[in-house]
């Protein structure tokens, strides 16, 4: 069902700024012979499964302790996008890496389906945690997280709580609860927030009762000769071959949906309240050169104690660093985990 989305709700209209339809760089379903994946799975601390997928390098020996990377995807997608990416090629770079799928999406747990729930995202990374810190070969104090889009910002939520998280690296970072709350450049007005919690309330009585689920913001499905350039972008990756991956149990329709009821939720998200306590461990906040989502990276980085890093990638949108792989600082990311997790 349509309805008129704000600045905020059209969070998933608004990714990316790169204008070009021929990105012959981007490799979102890359794979590497000299890594080993298997699907794997594990509970979270509420008894809700996780799945994700776990890269070995194939160079590995019995008996090695290596450091280990958890990689988030972006909001409302699933691990197959972006984040396998970034799992193995830091797995070819010698981490075992773990793509997972956070709550309510892709293959883990959580119903309804695309629910909106922050702190159960946060949870994913520190389930991830206990599961990579058990293995015999994870050197359980050198773990670190990438957190993409929405990630960047449950990462930081997570690693407040978890100091098992060694080193925190974000990628076009979006802090959801901003967003949620102000839109892009605090352009959403109190007003309009208010009509969207308004509208979000009333839809609980419809599925208390049994109604239709209804769904927001997301991926636009047709473009036309008006569609903003923005939203080609984000078509560009989710709904081609460039990108699109629709998991068992979801459709098209829902795919990067999620539901209008719980959406709300983000905004009593604060991921970057005390982000400064995450000091002494280092955190790198990667964005685009022309990211709209750049903004948020900047507020972190203003925020967060030493050490800290603010990277900015030369022509880069926000969507581009999702699997723009001559685009991605992957060498970046390299010498930053390799310092921190004792490599």
């Amino acid at each position: 069902m349509k309805r008129i989305l704000s600045l905020a709700a059209t969070f998933f209209m608004t990714l990316g700024t790169s204008l070009s339809l021929a990105q012959t760089d981007a490799d979102n379903f890359y794979k590497s012979d000299a890594v080993k994946m298997e699907k794997v799975s594990f509970p979270n601390q509420y008894k809700m499964k996780v799945t994700g997928n776990l890269f070995l390098p194939k160079e590995m020996k019995e008996g090695d302790k290596l450091p280990a990377i958890i990689i988030g995807h972006p909001m409302g997608a699933v691990k197959e996008q972006s984040a396998n990416l970034y799992a193995t090629k830091m797995a070819e770079r010698g981490f075992v890496t773990l793509s997972v799928d956070l709550a309510f999406w892709g293959e883990s747990e959580g119903e309804p389906r695309n629910a909106v729930l922050p702190e159960m995202y946060a949870e994913t990374f520190s389930a991830a945690v206990d599961f990579l810190g058990t293995r015999p070969f994870v050197n359980r104090e050198s773990i670190g997280v990438i957190g993409i889009c929405g990630s960047g910002s449950f990462a930081i939520s997570a690693a407040k709580i978890d100091p098992r998280l060694k080193a925190i690296a974000t990628i076009s970072m979006y802090n959801m609860g901003t967003a949620s709350r102000n839109g892009l450049n605090h352009a959403q007005t109190l007003e309009q927030r208010k009509q969207i919690i308004t509208e979000a309330a009333e839809q609980r009585y419809a599925e208390f009762l049994g109604g239709e689920t209804r769904y927001t913001g997301g991926t636009v499905h047709q473009l036309s000769e008006n569609s903003h350039p923005i939203e080609r972008e984000f078509y560009e990756f989710y709904r081609t071959n460039r990108g699109e991956f629709t998991p068992e149990g979801a459709t098209p329709l829902t795919t990067t949906h999620p539901t209008l009821s719980s959406n709300v939720k983000f905004m009593n998200f604060y991921p970057f309240a005390d982000i400064e306590t995450i000091s002494p461990r280092p955190m790198l906040f990667i964005t685009g050169e022309s990211a709209h989502s750049r903004e948020f990276s900047e507020d972190a980085y203003r925020l967060a104690a030493e050490p800290k890093e603010l990277y900015i990638v030369p022509g880069a949108g926000h969507v581009d660093l999702y699997d723009r792989v001559n685009l991605i600082p992957f060498g970046k990311l390299e010498g930053f985990f390799k310092e921190y997790l004792k490599k």
